[in-house]
């Protein structure tokens, strides 16, 4: 009976080492189906360290800005033509801001940079909702979004709805407690009378900070609270930290030199400092340096205070729009001056949907903050405003890779080639504390 119950013991530890053997099995298996996910689920995630070879590929970075037409078919009073999304012969911007979404699906990046001018004229949460939505809201939830002037100002006779339509639509909107939509009352032009109304937003979210009280030259509703779009923030990815700003320093408290654009230098400094990451990017809408021979005023002076501080920090890149174009420069200093050891490389991509800009390399005066009249033709590597398109960056652990394929050439170029192509590749010099 004992050599019975012996055998039998035996026969359970085995039969039990096999379950354990097949459910292991099983478990890999399962394991190995998940890394099997399409995209994005199937990519490296944001938080993931490096390297990220052991998981497949370096992370990829989509980027681009001036985006999205307005809806309707009436051209706001002084705009020029085409950049509603209907009624215009001449070009349907609804195929160009398609044609760069479809792009953005075939690249599957690991995340949408996008660098400002997201929605036009003015950015109402409406606006957003019947044309962004339709064609990039596909990426919303991989979306890093920096504001542009069309979410914040002045624009053809109205002013603009101070970032409430693109943080309501980026960080949600807020309810009242009867479950109606908590909204506040934006002055519009004194030259010509009305308000906007828009959702407030929640004060964090993919947006960034949203201060739901101290904005300027406003009215406000019973229970209607009137704020300040902070919305600069920061995140990794891979080897690289990437800080996206807001640029749009004109209409907030103090202005381009008051105590709101002086909180977010404060910022701006204590997230470089407490970077070690191997490299670092930029973002925001009006470029330091124009490739359009168009820098906007105040902004793009004041953007020199973000390139003092990235550059003291050894920061890599700097990524633009507003210049509805694709341009990509050497390495400057703050001052506009070539510096291949330490200097930060500016690209603009404004070239998601909206109307395109002639280049101009010669004969400039306001290219650069110094005002060379050369600047462009000195500085600038490549560049073209004849086509619509996406540019993927791809983080390596000390370098990156860029590349910038048309989408879409403009049907009023009618000469010239069919597409465009600009790629490369570039090494990091490291943050000073790395």
């Amino acid at each position: 009976m004992e050599t019975i119950r012996r055998r039998f013991r035996a026969v359970v530890l085995m039969g039990a080492a096999a379950s354990v053997m097949v459910f292991a099995a099983g478990a890999k298996a399962q394991n190995q189906n998940s890394n099997s996910n399409h995209w994005p689920y199937g990519n490296p995630t944001p938080d993931n360290s490096w390297p990220y070879a052991k998981i497949g590929r370096s992370p990829v970075l989509a980027v681009v800005g001036d985006v999205a037409c307005q809806p309707g078919e009436t051209e706001p009073s002084g705009e020029k033509a085409g950049e509603n999304c209907d009624g215009d012969s001449a070009q349907n911007l609804k195929a160009s801001q398609a044609a760069t979404a479809k792009q953005i699906e075939d690249m599957k990046p690991n995340l949408v940079a996008l660098v400002g001018d997201e929605q036009y004229q003015v950015g109402q949460y409406s606006d957003f909702q019947h044309s962004y939505e339709l064609t990039y809201g596909g990426f919303k939830f991989i979306t890093r979004p920096a504001p542009g002037n069309h979410e914040f100002y002045t624009e053809h006779g109205a002013i603009g709805v101070a970032g409430y339509g693109y943080f309501s639509y980026f960080n949600g909107v807020q309810h009242n407690a009867d479950g109606t939509i908590m909204t506040a009352t934006i002055a519009n032009n004194p030259d010509t009378g009305g308000t906007f109304t828009q959702p407030v937003p929640y004060s964090d979210g993919q947006a960034g900070h949203f201060e739901l009280t101290g904005g300027l030259g406003n009215t406000v509703p019973a229970g209607g609270p009137v704020g300040v779009g902070d919305g600069w923030y920061s995140y990794n990815l891979g080897a690289w930290h990437i800080i996206s700003l807001n640029i749009e320093c004109e209409t907030q408290p103090g202005g381009c030199t008051g105590s709101w654009f002086a909180a977010e230098l404060a910022w701006l400094k204590n997230d470089l400092a407490a970077n070690h990451s191997a490299c670092t990017a930029a973002y925001w809408h009006q470029p330091t340096f124009s490739a359009a021979n168009s820098i906007a005023v105040p902004e793009g002076p004041t953007a020199v205070a973000f390139w003092q501080l990235l550059y003291r920090y050894g920061a890599d890149l700097v990524l633009n729009g507003h210049d509805h174009l694709y341009a990509r420069y050497r390495p400057l200093d703050p001052s506009g001056n070539y510096d291949p050891k330490k200097g930060i490389r500016e690209f603009i991509v404004g070239t998601g949907g909206e109307t395109l800009d002639a280049v101009v390399t010669t004969n400039t005066t306001t290219a650069d903050p110094s005002g060379n009249p050369n600047f462009n033709a000195e500085n600038l590597e490549a560049a073209s405003g004849e086509f619509w398109g996406v540019m993927g960056l791809t983080l390596n652990q000390n370098g990156y890779a860029w590349d910038f394929e048309s989408a879409l050439k403009d049907p009023a170029q009618t000469t010239g080639p069919a597409s465009y192509s600009d790629k490369g590749v570039g090494t990091c010099h490291g943050p000073v504390n790395r």
